[in-house]
């Protein structure tokens, strides 16, 4: 992966300044910190920082067409790059690089707007067609690369991360308070609007194109599965578990290539495993593995990722985190974020990436994305077990199971989602979404409340395929899952953040177009088996693992989160930003209510609704405090904030250089 960044005047022509281009790269630099390179012309500059992993000594970028009439810049890969640069030159085309990112110009140049339904991969990318003074600014289909723009005095700006836009100096960060409570009540960062004022990221599957000052956004690629009872089903499933085996060795095959080594995460689970073991098999020899390891400081799968490991002849390198270490770590993970996280086990996540980055390695592979497709969440086994219960006794009886969870809480009825909030559908998620929604009763302060105003943060998530109401159940929940905790969590906060920040590339066998068709288009008892999850995923590992590893249970990856925050170790910022002055600085929460409600934390049964989702919401809590102080003035704790790096920083020793717009040339043209 890279970073990119730039500019296009809406208004005309007018000259973006060098310099500010070269702070927004900077701000980006250990997304690249191999290379700086930028193209210059009246009216549009792109940058980008460089993490050399395909064609080392060519790939520089941006990068344009034989007659310099197009360019582009990308975050990301075309896995496939082999396969289509044979496709190209077949069809006339001359590749100047092996590099992946040359494929946009030809794609362009054969597909126009299309381009993005044949790519395939994980990018960002920013193309400008000279010619037509055309922008096209694009993402991956399920958000694998994050791609940020505002409009600001005129300008289109983007980046691929948020620092990018703050350090051209032309726009103020101020919070987005809507952004904010998509947070409170989902967990999960916005996927359309950020939580700065202004600043957007382009949602997955979805492009810009930009023309005479005019932005379209368009959608052009969105997850589909047949009509209920529609689904694959055979009476013997052994072909269905050979195809996804096949498209899964398929799949990590591609994300072998490159001219760097790989290695892969795992942890004490199925999905890592199983993609270690493929690609182990696929390189033919056991690809080296890293780990994390929980101190108390939850659920520890050490033995598990050891022993997985040893099965498959992996070095295993371990990275062991205390509840300290999560702390000390977590605001370094805020600033890399860009935004309040709920999650602490994304700080460790953290920490294994600069585990990687610290034994030479750029590329990881990751068992993310399986949970999504397959049903490997708790919360889709307890909407099996509503649908047994609904079957039986009536639609009263999980409606009655709601309505006494969520009155236990003791909230305000009004902060209530509707009972069926994702247009007419009640998924799987909804059950701890509402809890969320009821504990913002508790924290909120009466600003909050007012600049919200009725604000439905639910219609802002991106769940609004109109055939949605006509899948199967599991299904419906699988898409919002996709939709929100996919993208605004796990390829976001635990995903290109954490693993970008020390350079290095994180690469989703799981999340691969042809792995997600298939698993979409086949029925939902291969995915969840009555209380099995990911079954037929078992079956592909039965093939490739022990049994006792391809049979063990779904441990989700949680880190201390409150009892972190708020135990007798706690570091001094936590209090500070907590503090009644910090809060009613903020003005996000009432000091009054969360002094109440720490207080209270851990008094209630461990189990209780109320309980767990606390642990939840006062954690979203102190990360939005954290984050406000890191991004939005300071003042709050003792703690360090972010400020954009000064003009003309780049990497030592590397040749940083640019790419201007050659007039006489054009003239002559």
């Amino acid at each position: 992966m890279c970073g990119i960044a730039g500019a296009l005047d809406l208004r005309g022509r007018r000259e973006f300044p060098i310099e500010r281009l070269r702070a927004m790269l900077g701000a980006i630099a250990h997304r690249g910190p191999e290379d700086e390179h930028f193209h210059a012309e009246p009216g549009v500059v792109l940058g980008a920082r460089r993490l050399a992993i395909v064609d080392l000594a060519g790939g520089r970028q941006p990068i344009s067409n034989e007659d310099g009439s197009v360019w582009v810049a990308q975050n990301g890969e075309i896995f496939e790059y082999p396969e289509f640069q044979r496709e190209l030159i077949d069809r006339g085309h001359k590749l100047s690089t092996r590099c992946d990112t040359e494929l946009w110009v030809h794609f362009y140049e054969d597909h126009g707007r299309g381009m993005f339904d044949k790519a395939r991969g994980q990018y960002a990318v920013s193309l400008w067609d000279r010619k037509e003074r055309l922008l096209l600014l694009g993402r991956d289909r399920v958000g694998i690369c994050p791609l940020y723009y505002a409009e600001v005095d005129g300008w289109l700006l983007w980046g691929s991360e948020i620092r990018a836009l703050l350090a051209s100096g032309m726009i103020d960060a101020r919070a987005d308070r809507k952004g904010l409570d998509i947070f409170l009540n989902t967990f999960c960062a916005p996927t359309s609007r950020t939580f700065f004022e202004g600043i957007n990221i382009l949602s997955p599957g979805h492009f810009l194109a930009v023309r005479d000052g005019r932005i379209e956004k368009v959608r052009y690629w969105d997850l589909d599965f047949p009509d209920a009872g529609d689904e694959v089903r055979m009476k013997d499933p052994t072909p269905l578990i050979d195809e996804l085996e096949h498209l899964m060795r398929q799949a990590v095959e591609r994300r072998l290539r490159g001219d760097v080594p790989v290695v892969s995460y795992i942890s004490g689970g199925l999905d890592s495993t199983v993609v270690l073991g493929l690609s182990s098999r696929e390189r033919g020899y056991a690809v080296p593995s890293f780990t994390i390891g929980l101190d108390r400081a939850g659920p520890d799968e050490r033995s598990q990722a050891v022993e997985s490991a040893e099965a498959l002849g992996s070095k295993l390198t371990m990275v062991t985190m205390t509840r300290a270490d999560i702390m000390g770590a977590y605001p370094e993970l805020i600033r890399a974020a860009e935004g309040p996280v709920m999650d602490s086990s994304a700080a460790c996540l953290m920490q294994l990436a600069k585990a990687v980055h610290a034994q030479g390695y750029k590329v990881a592979l990751t068992g993310e994305g399986a949970d999504e497709a397959l049903a490997g969440y708790p919360w889709f086994k307890s909407q099996q077990v509503r649908n047994v219960l609904r079957k039986a006794l009536g639609n009263w009886a999980p409606a009655k199971i709601r309505d006494v969870i969520v009155g236990s809480m003791r909230g305000n009825p009004a902060h209530l989602p509707p009972r069926q909030g994702f247009h007419g559908v009640r998924p799987a998620q909804q059950d701890v979404y509402d809890l969320m929604a009821q504990a913002r009763t508790f924290l909120y302060s009466d600003s909050m409340w007012d600049d919200l105003d009725g604000y439905a943060a639910y219609d802002e998530l991106g769940v609004d395929n109109e055939r949605m109401s006509r899948w199967a159940p599991l299904n419906q929940s699988l898409y919002v899952g996709y939709k929100v905790m996919l993208a605004g969590l796990l390829l976001h906060g635990k995903g290109d953040r954490v693993a970008m920040n020390s350079s290095v590339e994180g690469r989703y066998p799981l999340l691969d177009e042809d792995v997600v068709k298939f698993c979409a288009s086949i029925a939902p008892e291969y995915k969840l088996k009555g209380l099995t999850d990911k079954w037929i995923l078992r079956q592909v590992a039965a093939r490739t693992l022990p049994k006792k590893i391809a049979n063990r249970p779904k441990t989700m990856f949680r880190a201390s989160r409150s009892e972190a925050f708020f135990d007798a170790g706690r570091p001094a910022w936590v209090d500070q930003l907590l503090s009644p002055e910090s809060l009613r600085e903020t003005g996000y929460f009432d000091p009054e209510k969360v002094a109440r409600e720490v207080a209270a934390h851990g008094r209630f049964p461990r189990f209780a609704p109320k309980s767990i989702i606390m642990d939840l919401s006062l954690t979203c809590v102190a990360a939005t405090q954290l984050w406000h102080h890191t991004f939005l003035g300071g003042g709050l704790c003792d703690l360090p904030t972010w400020t954009p790096i000064p003009e003309g920083v780049g990497v030592t020793g590397v040749d940083l250089s640019i790419s201007t717009y050659d007039h006489a040339a054009a003239a002559g043209s």
